[in-house]
């Protein structure tokens, strides 16, 4: 890495050339991290202290919450600790592990979405071999298999991200490090990795984005024939799941499948907030909130269930 670069470290702009957005950068991202923190960290602890949530659906949450903790600690802290210091600066090689880790979390946090768009489905359309399909062993391995394709494509795209060339400009205009904030300040000739970038994310993030509708799909129709209350129940999340994977692949999308020369700096930012923050702060509420199970379990498990009877 030192022998491909003349750039030592970068400057994180943090906001568009001539804006002073520290407050409002500021209390915005530490109130939505608290938030994230707070929700996610309810729902791993209910979800392992409650013997009834022991089940497959359940253990996919716990491990998007524990996803989701990570993934927005990457990006969120060390913006809130710029904004408040003034000191942007951050180093190769802590510009290079931020990339690794949010390309990581991303792609796994994709994954996890479309494995559990299919717990839905057959929980809905094929409960009685629920048991079946959806077995430990079963769930283990694609929990294991999302965390190795997500170590693969973040490998892939970090090391040949950091084998061009910057001996231009060290300003990064974002609020953390991402591939195509770099790809722009490089003086190496950029096409392949943008071919490579393309190619990449149509094929997993297309990929995942069509299993999860093809999935809600069949459930839909599977509704529409034989309206039980269990699997009506059980459709009532998966609007707001999909409203998720939606605002999650189409922000990315404007990120890092944009032109570089109609890029915009405050769009940027925004779609960028939108993709590693915004899921990590919903997914609880779509999955504890509505989910009176749920709620039930944390009444168990934090003591006040009498409260919880009349939800």
């Amino acid at each position: 890495m030192v022998n491909s670069t003349m750039v030592t470290k970068f400057i994180l702009l943090g906001s568009p050339d001539g804006w002073n957005m520290t407050v409002l950068y500021f209390t915005m991202f530490t109130v939505t991290y608290l938030g994230t923190l707070l929700g996610n960290l309810l729902i791993v602890t209910v979800t392992t202290a409650d013997q009834n949530l022991h089940t497959p659906m359940y253990f996919f949450l716990r491990n998007l919450s524990i996803l989701d903790m990570c993934y927005i600690s990457i990006t969120v802290p060390n913006a809130c600790v710029n904004s408040l210091t003034g000191n942007r600066v951050i180093s190769v090689g802590g510009c290079a592990t931020q990339i690794f880790l949010v390309i990581f979390c991303a792609c796994v946090e994709l994954l996890f979405l479309t494995i559990m768009s299919w717990d839905h489905y057959v929980a809905i359309c094929q409960p009685l071999q629920y048991p079946i399909i959806m077995n430990p062993q079963f769930c283990v391995h694609m929990t294991l298999a999302s965390l190795l394709s997500g170590l693969v494509y973040t490998g892939v795209h970090t090391g040949n991200t950091f084998q061009l060339s910057f001996c231009q400009s060290n300003v990064v205009h974002q609020f953390f490090c991402d591939v195509p904030s770099l790809l722009r300040l490089s003086c190496s000739d950029t096409r392949n990795n943008m071919v490579l970038l393309l190619m990449s994310f149509i094929t997993i993030g297309g990929g995942c984005f069509g299993l999860i509708i093809m999935s809600y799909i069949h459930i839909f129709s599977m509704v529409l024939k034989s309206p039980t209350r269990a699997s009506v129940k059980a459709f009532s999340t998966c609007t707001p799941h999909i409203l998720v994977v939606s605002i999650f692949l189409s922000s990315s999308t404007g990120v890092y499948l944009r032109p570089s020369a109609t890029s915009d700096t405050l769009q940027d930012m925004v779609l960028s907030a939108f993709y590693t923050m915004v899921p990590p702060l919903l997914n609880p509420l779509i999955y504890s909130l509505r989910n009176k199970q749920v709620m039930e379990a944390m009444g168990r498990v934090m003591g006040i269930q009498f409260f919880l009877r009349k939800c």
